[in-house]
């Protein structure tokens, strides 16, 4: 099971998702800035909606498991 199979979108934020090309999602998910570990990590147990245009997702640290987010801007 991927990663990817896991996470609940709500169904216009699975479309953006789907749309961004998979390579440039595993980068995405990677790149999470963490306040609590303060440098760069991957998100994880994440889920994702849009707000004000741009696709939110809303998860955990992998290091610490302290809540990340990542903003994904709209086009």
């Amino acid at each position: 099971m991927t990663v990817e199979s896991l996470p609940t979108f709500t169904h216009p934020a699975r479309q953006r998702w789907e749309s961004i090309p998979a390579d440039i999602r595993q980068r995405l998910l990677a790149n999470v800035w963490c306040g609590q570990c303060r440098h760069e990590v991957t998100i994880t147990n994440f889920t994702g909606a849009i707000k004000g245009g741009d696709l939110l997702l809303v998860g955990k640290c992998a290091e610490c498991h302290g809540d990340v987010a990542r903003v994904i801007e709209g086009v």
